[in-house]
């Protein structure tokens, strides 16, 4: 169950980077108002799951979730490109990621 709240973070890290993007500098209600309620939803959940994964772990699992998110959330929704070297480093965090959970 802390497996999948560190996933759910993960995830709501993703959506908060993504709002904040879209709020402009704060400028637009909705995504600014999505930003802080993701934001904390994010961090609620990764403090709950520090209660029984290891700092190291959880927070570098959080961070590796939440920066492969947005990056292909970058790729796909907003354009950015998606070089080979791109998606080779994003296949080498998601190997950080996996081999951290399976080593934990």
């Amino acid at each position: 169950m802390v497996w999948i709240v560190l996933i759910v973070s993960g995830i709501l890290e993703t959506v908060w980077a993504a709002a904040l993007n879209a709020a402009r500098g704060f400028t637009r209600v909705g995504p600014s108002v999505l930003f802080v309620v993701a934001l904390v939803a994010s961090m609620a959940g990764l403090s709950y799951a520090m209660r029984s994964i290891p700092i190291g772990t959880g927070y570098a699992v959080w961070v590796g979730i939440g920066a492969i998110g947005t990056a292909v959330y970058g790729m796909v929704a907003l354009g950015e490109p998606a070089t080979a070297a791109r998606l080779v480093c994003l296949g080498l965090i998601v190997a950080g990621v996996v081999g951290l959970k399976v080593l934990h």
